[in-house]
């Protein structure tokens, strides 16, 4: 997939009672589907339905559960011809999502946390995202110790992308994200942003999803709002433009688009 100047903006919808970004304003599929439509109106160029959160402490979705969530909102979208990912860690959801019309699996275990999740992306000719990840978040992250947290993120992403690749995932179809937010404490997320170039040293296009987390709301006075993570979220999102990110994961597309064009429209006066 080639990359485009500015990075693509993928628009949040969790289909989901329970995450801790929107308390399930969207688990109804008419609210979900309205609100997809929505995304795209303010600047988004893929929707990514998921239907299960992936919050410290969340229930875990049993896959016919998540794939009745998802799977008609997918069906609708992207019968009007949106581009719609899938964010899935269950092979069988992410079969019906492709099935349903999505052209992209956002799967947060990089195929960890089902086995035949590879199967299924070499199979379906589905672009995949293989996230970094060390195992499902715990109320207490206990995994989240690094001697050098670029590098191993690095290091572990490449030993899942050759596994997938092993699998008969085309290696054109990979994209990495590094997993902000998933076993890492705040510092260790900063400096993996700061260190992007060596995830994208291994030559894949690279999905920084950085908002709403953790890490910024530390950033903000005590109890402020989750909404208030918008901006760092959208500053972040032109960082990773200047940083050759493929794509950023956000959940208030507007602001992420603005703050983009500003920057294209900077990058356009610089060139002259």
């Amino acid at each position: 997939m080639p990359e485009p100047t500015l990075p693509l903006i993928m628009g949040v919808l969790n289909v989901t009672p329970d995450s801790f970004s929107d308390g399930g304003r969207w688990f109804d599929p008419d609210a979900a589907i309205a609100h997809g439509l929505e995304l795209v109106a303010q600047g988004a160029d893929l929707v990514d339905v998921g239907g299960e959160s992936t919050r410290p402490g969340a229930a875990l979705v049993e896959p016919d559960e998540e794939i009745r969530r998802v799977v008609p909102v997918i069906s609708e979208l992207a019968g009007r011809g949106i581009r719609v990912s899938v964010d899935t860690m269950h092979a069988a959801t992410a079969a019906a999502a492709v099935e349903a019309g999505a052209d992209v699996i956002n799967d947060v275990s990089a195929g960890l946390a089902d086995t035949a999740m590879a199967r299924i992306a070499a199979s379906s000719g589905a672009y995949y995202v293989a996230m970094h990840w060390r195992g499902h978040l715990g109320v207490v992250d206990s995994h989240a110790d690094y001697d050098d947290v670029a590098r191993e993120v690095r290091d572990e992403l490449f030993a899942r992308v050759e596994a997938l690749v092993e699998a008969g995932v085309a290696r054109e179809r990979l994209i990495l994200d590094p997993g902000l937010g998933f076993s890492k404490r705040a510092p260790q997320n900063w400096e993996l942003l700061g260190r992007l170039d060596e995830l994208q040293s291994l030559g894949f296009p690279v999905l920084v999803g950085a908002s709403r987390k953790r890490f910024l709301g530390a950033m903000l006075p005590e109890g402020a709002p989750v909404e208030e993570r918008d901006l760092p979220t959208a500053v972040i999102s032109v960082l990773a433009a200047q940083a050759g990110a493929w794509a950023v994961r956000v959940h208030d597309v507007t602001a992420t688009r603005r703050a983009l064009d500003v920057l294209g429209a900077w990058q356009s006066g610089s060139r002259g």
